[in-house]
């Protein structure tokens, strides 16, 4: 194997690292945004739970936010709460940070 070779897997192999760490982020995220909303809408146990694992299926696990963003907003207007994209984006940016801490720090 040449040098080339062992530059190559290591690139791919970082690569595939980041992406894992990527997705947790954004799961851990979603979890976070799920409580953030349930307690909101003063949902707990199960109906937090079922919400947490709505918010964690693929179409909002992806490079777009906006149908997360559109879900949450609709959800809590569903339960008489006002929130407006931006504020659920800046809910989502900061717990975003929280979530690459937590996985960061081995939580």
């Amino acid at each position: 194997m040449t040098t080339f070779d062992k530059r190559e897997e290591g690139f791919e192999a970082k690569f595939a690292h980041d992406e894992e760490l990527h997705f947790m982020c954004l799961a851990r995220r979603n979890k976070l945004l799920a409580a953030w909303a349930s307690g909101l809408m003063e949902q707990a146990g199960s109906p937090a739970e079922s919400y947490a694992e709505s918010l964690l299926v693929p179409d909002y696990l992806g490079k777009a936010d906006d149908r997360l963003v559109l879900k949450v907003v609709a959800d809590l207007k569903a339960k008489g709460i006002e929130r407006s994209p931006q504020d659920v984006l800046g809910q989502m940016r900061d717990l975003l940070a929280k979530a690459i801490t937590d996985i960061e720090a081995g939580r």
